[in-house]
């Protein structure tokens, strides 16, 4: 009798039946019927086989014997035989595929990991989530993308963005925060009773962060949060009134004086305000220092400005104040990254002489701080302006870029009448594919074929991914994400938990992301969009065109996304690279420039920057953000006029500076590698990521990939 020697090197006595059952699992799948004679003749035909060999010690490797069955069944019984081929075959992937995600896994154990900045991989929690992505990444690749898909990928052609995530959920988010906490909710199991005060507000809405937003991918966005806060902010002055009350009249003081200006209101304005400070700083602390499930920092924005209340004012100018003071032990203090603070712009609120021209001058002192918060124009130009003054309707970006197309409650894409209204919260984003129109040129010239023609392939390859990835994820229960679809925190998310998702999906957005459109225009004809931009807008003509025949076609809302490129501006080069070489500048720097704007190393002002951006603007409404450098010696005015520029022209604006501390003196400045002050090294360095910030240095170390370091090393207008 055999022994067999199996994968894992231990020993096992020769078992015909083993023998048997893969040959009755091959022959169901080829829809064969096989009879206790068949099984005899395979088995014995087999063993004449092994015993025809000379084994040392008649031990033989269990690779050889399944050699050995395979040819027997493609023998006497052909389609038997290849349906077992195929199963070794679909095994055999799965053996690379392990050994792939454990070679990962290992650099990821000693190595770390830099492909997001907002991950810090030295941590156990965070590899332990990094490992478990890299698997959900292969499954994804082998389960749910065709062949041409696959290649596509590996060629570089197009990108399949948040592969280990979006087999399973959704992307960025505009949640409903305060429809939650209306009224109470459930969250784990445990019943949340509203809050009665403005700090237990807080901290209820740290726990629904933290505990929602490790549910899904990308970013989390409260809309509005000076406008949530307001009723809680209410009861707690109410509390501290009648606090002032107790204290000093007792029971005789019924008929205090409460007006504003009072005793009684000053004590109870100052016990309000104490709390909103305090609440800003602990969700600050919480954001960045306690990992959500994912492993990650919850990457969560902020929206906020336009309430006009006193408490809604509060809320805006304390949230400013916090953030521009930074955390940490005196002397040492720094902006933390998270929550992204948007300021939503309204020039009839925030202009010269206007109720809240106050909480404006905060927002200006806090960006030449600390760059947040960004600037969101609501009465300019464009898309999201134009959602704000026809129908009143805040469009707030979802994480660093993203924006979400109408959807009216009763018309759907397009509204049914003039009294029909869009929404934008509670709607979310089901994922990003995006294109790499250089690769797709170059292709096109090598093989002599028209770019449009092979444009329009890649558009109809990501139109595919995009129609599954509706139907699978919309196969999902409502219990994947309770708060979400059960307690009202999404749209439509009044669900049961055993409900599937599918009836609340038409609201939300599939994107089609555009990277590197200056090295598209560079390729083309040799110059930058800084330069001409004439081609780089005729294709961006074409594609909103096709996105907008596919939109009347599927019925499925897509979305054109200016895509940021974090680790994906510098694999795109090396793609380009292995298929088409060193081009001059197309693939002879680290990376690529991040959707629409202008070269990095461009030598050109802010104004210049904000006049050639401006081109692209409306043909990505699905993600954008325009952002320039800010030199530290403009003055307050020079600021406030370049930003009040960009809000005239209704952008999403980001102040760009290089923010340095040293870590020993505390001394900070833009941009220093030693301390002038003490001499020290040991300089924490933030940047802006693209729509984000994040450390390009701290403690020595840096959560930016080379690429994206490189690239921040060359900015001269970003």
């Amino acid at each position: 009798m055999f022994t067999v020697i199996k994968k894992d090197g231990t020993l096992q006595p020769y078992d015909d039946q083993k023998i048997i059952d893969a040959t009755n699992k091959a022959a169901a799948r080829s829809m064969v019927t096989m009879t206790e004679d068949d099984y005899s003749v395979i088995c014995n035909r087999v063993y004449e086989e092994l015993e025809s060999e000379n084994f040392e010690e008649e031990q033989i490797p269990v690779s050889y014997i399944h050699n050995v069955v395979e040819n027997v069944l493609l023998a006497l019984y052909p389609s038997v035989g290849k349906s077992y081929q195929e199963y070794r075959n679909y095994k055999l992937d799965f053996v690379h595929m392990m050994d792939e995600v454990y070679e990962k896994s290992q650099s990821i154990m000693y190595i770390g990991d830099k492909d997001n900045a907002n991950t810090d991989s030295a941590l156990v929690a965070t590899k332990r989530s990094l490992i478990y992505n890299v698997l959900n990444k292969n499954l994804y690749k082998k389960f749910f993308m065709t062949v041409a898909e696959k290649q596509a990928c590996n060629d570089g052609y197009i990108y399949v963005h948040d592969m280990s995530a979006r087999r399973d959920t959704f992307n960025c988010c505009l949640f409903r925060v305060g429809e939650v906490m209306k009224d109470g909710f459930e969250m784990a199991n445990q019943w949340y009773n509203e809050p009665n005060t403005l700090d237990t507000a807080f901290d209820v809405m740290g726990d629904i962060i933290l505990s929602v937003a490790a549910q899904q991918y990308g970013g989390f966005t409260i809309p509005r949060v000076d406008s949530i806060l307001v009723p809680y902010a209410k009861k707690s002055y109410d509390f501290y009134i009648q606090e002032y009350v107790d204290i000093i009249f007792g029971a005789t003081g019924l008929d205090i004086d409460r007006s504003v200006g009072s005793k009684a209101d000053k004590y109870a304005m100052k016990k309000v305000r104490r709390e909103f400070e305090q609440g800003w700083q602990g969700i600050e602390y919480k954001l960045n220092t306690v990992g959500s499930a994912r492993g990650d920092y919850p990457f969560v924005t902020m929206t906020f400005g336009l309430d006009t209340t006193k408490f809604g004012k509060m809320a805006s100018i304390t949230f400013l104040n916090v953030h521009k003071n930074g955390q940490g032990k005196k002397g040492h203090k720094r902006p933390v990254l998270f929550p992204k603070l948007v300021f939503l712009y309204d020039k009839n609120l925030h202009g010269p002489g206007c109720i809240n021209e106050d909480v404006f001058n905060a927002g200006i002192e806090c960006s030449m701080k600390t760059m947040y918060p960004d600037w969101l124009s609501l009465t300019g130009d464009g898309h999201v302006s134009e959602m704000y003054k026809k129908y009143g309707e805040v469009v707030s970006p979802m994480g660093c870029r993203a924006f979400l197309s109408p959807w009216y409650e009763r018309g759907g894409m397009e509204p049914a009448d003039d009294q029909d209204k869009p929404v934008f919260e509670g709607r979310f984003n089901l994922g990003v594919v995006s294109l790499h129109l250089p690769m797709i040129l170059q292709k096109a010239r090598n093989e002599s074929k028209d770019f449009y023609a092979v444009l329009d392939h890649y558009l109809e390859m990501i139109r595919g991914i995009h129609k599954r990835t509706y139907d699978y994820l919309g196969e999902m229960k409502a219990s994947v994400d309770p708060v979400a679809f059960c307690e009202g925190g999404l749209y439509g998310g009044d669900l049961n938990p055993s409900d599937k998702i599918k009836p609340i999906l038409k609201p939300m957005t599939l994107s089609f992301g555009i990277t590197a459109l200056n090295e598209l225009q560079r390729l083309y004809n040799g110059k930058s969009i800084a330069e001409d931009g004439y081609f780089a807008l005729e294709v961006m003509k074409y594609i909103n065109d096709k996105v907008t025949e596919f939109k009347k076609e599927d019925g499925l809302l897509y979305a054109i996304y200016g895509t940021p490129a974090e680790s994906l501006c510098g694999l795109q080069v090396e793609q380009f690279r292995k298929k088409y070489g060193i081009i001059e500048n197309v693939s002879d720097r680290e990376y690529v420039s991040n959707s629409f704007h202008c070269h990095v190393t461009e030598d050109i002002s802010p104004i210049q920057k904000q006049d050639l951006e401006e081109r692209f603007w409306n043909y990505f409404n699905g993600g954008k953000i325009q952002y320039c450098r800010y030199p530290v010696n403009y003055n307050k005015e020079a600021v406030v006029t370049l930003i009040k520029r960009a809000m005239e022209k209704g952008f999403y604006e980001g102040v760009n500076l290089s923010l340095c501390y040293c870590e020993d003196c505390g001394y900070e400045q833009l941009d220093m590698d030693v301390c002038p002050q003490c001499g020290s090294s040991s300089i924490t360095k933030i940047d802006r990521m693209n729509g984000y910030l994040g450390y390009t240095r701290v403690h020595g170390d840096t959560r930016y990939n080379p690429a994206k370091n490189v690239e921040i090393k060359e900015r001269v207008s970003m």
